[in-house]
């Protein structure tokens, strides 16, 4: 059972990796180059680097790391974080980095389904799918929609905190509504889907950006449409892969 588990999460994570990394190189990595090009014009007016090909990970809020804080660094200036050099490396790890999230939400996905007493299919896997876009892309974003670099954000530890509170709270609302179904277990559900949004999401200081905000609405937009159609190829490739390795696990028996 957990070969099975394990090669079905393997297939699913691969071919879902597959799609959704080149929807981020074809629809999401232009907006984030032009956003490096506004923040780089920012930093350093004259003469700013030419930037580097653009990373992005299909994730459920965005954020851009500024650097921290080196005492080294003459002034107290911002040390640029580690980063893969521009072209194929950038491309490689958001490709890897892809690959690894997809992976672990197909195990996850498995592991809840037989949890709930449910046989993978492609139907089963599809509306369990939708399901973890819900908790894990689309609630969170309400709060904390993707962001580009050069945009403004509030502390990092508070979104991840804020992350994982609405993902998880949104999990078991869901759970109760679509599994429980009992009268009070769908109160319960709302209750734990609305509470995170009503103590809110960290709020940033809203400082002025020279980045349109054209480009912040359709990075959003595209970066939700890019996690549903991740997630939605998990469920149902992890559903065919789990068929798929049941009738050879059958035939050499």
């Amino acid at each position: 059972m957990i070969i099975r588990l394990v090669s079905a999460a393997l297939v699913a994570g691969f071919l879902a990796a597959i799609v959704a990394t080149g929807l981020q190189l074809a629809l999401t990595s232009p907006l984030i180059i032009a956003a490096e090009r506004y923040e780089t014009q920012a930093q350093a007016p004259v003469s700013p680097p030419a930037p580097g090909f653009a990373s992005l990970v299909v994730r459920v809020h965005g954020g851009h790391d500024h650097g921290a804080k080196d005492p080294g660094v003459s002034g107290g200036e911002t040390a640029p974080a580690w980063q893969p050099g521009p072209g194929l490396p950038r491309m490689a790890f958001t490709a890897l980095a892809t690959l690894v999230g997809g992976v672990g939400y197909a195990l996850l996905l498995g592991a809840v389904l037989l949890a709930c007493g449910r046989e993978p299919t492609p139907e089963t896997g599809l509306r369990f799918a939708v399901a973890g876009f819900l908790a894990v892309a689309l609630a969170p974003a309400l709060g904390l929609p993707p962001e580009l670099p050069g945009m403004d954000a509030a502390p990092l530890a508070d979104r991840q905190f804020w992350w994982v509170m609405t993902a998880v709270a949104t999990a078991m609302g869901l759970y109760l509504i679509a599994i429980r179904r009992a009268p009070i277990s769908i109160a319960g559900g709302l209750v734990l889907i609305v509470a995170p949004h009503l103590a809110g999401a960290p709020e940033t200081s809203h400082a002025a950006s020279a980045l349109p905000a054209g480009y912040a609405a359709q990075f959003a937009a595209r970066s939700l449409g890019i996690a549903f159609v991740f997630w939605a190829i998990i469920g149902l490739a992890y559903g065919w892969a789990w068929a798929l390795f049941g009738r050879k696990a059958t035939a050499h028996a």
